[in-house]
């Protein structure tokens, strides 16, 4: 049974108590105006009310707690402990325009063991439930922080979680979260079935689609999802979200020295995004440099910056649309790739 988010539970205690509707909209305007944490600190409850609360749900607002937090330049990464005795990480990120974007996570863990990727190593403990998604976010905005956009490129994959579109209704409601459709960002390795259902009900949220490689063979080396959901199968559902949203799809590409940053692995991306009708000028490509991790198996290195800008040019030479992401975070084990929730960090 799909577990009930707090804001439901919320509305239920108010109706059993019997308590005039207005009720909710205090408390939402508490946690999300006057930035209170704590139900017990809602003093413009009455005291019964708050106590019911503390009774429901506990103490504090946010179901995830704090646990270490890692500073570097323009990153922090907070570890948060969740029921069951897990543990999460995400990722803030301050740009220099002073915009605040966030990187959250999805599972604990996850199953779908990307050779490159330190997460994936974990295996997958659990689903994150939607307040325990929403929560990460909710945490740095208590603590004084805007929230400008959010990505779920944090630990697992968002559209294997059956309890993300309950994620995303939280964090587009007005009276919550209120982020706008266009401030969100899912990413995915391709679940064919996620990547359908979140066009039909979240069009205008943006689809990130790990790519890595645009060779099958050497894809399901990489990334053993691409066995289950080929990857022709993939851009053709990409290339319907495009005609359907006329929105952009943004291919996010690791690059990986010596495994897939060759010009002809480039020449292959572009070949892969051309001739895709007369949408194909959405597909827009984002470099990613490699974060090494001592965490997988498989050992891989950073691709050379000569390497990267001839991977940048022959793109561009075909008409590609592509960009080299800024890298934030390697130091501090907060970048791509990198999340592998440990009590250390």
């Amino acid at each position: 049974m799909k577990p009930t988010s707090k804001y439901e539970k919320i509305q239920q205690i108010i109706l059993g108590m019997k308590q005039p509707s207005y009720r909710y909209q205090q408390i939402t305007t508490a946690i999300f105006q006057q930035r209170i944490g704590e139900y017990e600190q809602m003093k413009m409850l009455p005291k019964p009310l708050r106590d019911e609360l503390i009774r429901e749900l506990g103490h504090s607002v946010s179901s995830v707690t704090p646990v270490l937090e890692k500073q570097s330049a323009q990153v922090s990464k907070l570890l948060f402990a969740v029921a069951g005795g897990e543990r999460v990480e995400a990722v803030r990120l301050s740009y220099k325009r002073g915009w605040e974007s966030y990187c959250i996570s999805s599972q604990c863990g996850c199953g779908f063991r990307c050779s490159f990727c330190a997460t994936g190593t974990m295996g997958l403990k659990r689903h994150l439930t939607a307040d325990e998604i929403t929560d990460q976010l909710l945490n740095f905005h208590i603590n004084g922080h805007a929230l400008d956009s959010v990505s779920f490129m944090g630990m697992g994959e968002a559209l294997a979680n059956p309890y993300l579109f309950d994620a995303l209704k939280i964090l587009a409601d007005p009276q919550l979260f209120g982020l706008g459709h266009r401030r969100i960002t899912v990413s995915t390795i391709g679940i064919l079935p996620g990547m359908i259902r979140l066009m039909e009900e979240y069009p205008q949220v943006n689809l990130t689609f790990s790519l890595h490689s645009p060779f099958d063979e050497q894809r399901s080396q990489l990334m053993p999802i691409n066995d289950r959901f080929p990857l022709d199968e993939v851009m053709d559902a990409l290339d319907h979200h495009i005609q359907r949203t006329g929105r952009k799809v943004y291919i996010a590409y690791i690059l990986l020295r010596g495994t897939n940053d060759s010009i002809e692995h480039a020449e292959a991306v572009a070949a892969l995004l051309r001739d895709r009708g007369q949408w194909e000028h959405l597909y827009h490509v984002n470099l990613i440099p490699y974060n090494s991790t001592d965490e997988t198996v498989e050992r891989y290195e950073q691709t050379d910056r000569n390497r990267v800008n001839a991977f940048v040019q022959m793109l561009k030479s075909k008409g590609i649309n592509v960009t080299v992401r800024t890298q934030f975070g390697s130091d501090i084990g907060a970048a791509c790739g990198q999340l592998y929730a440990e009590g250390k960090m």
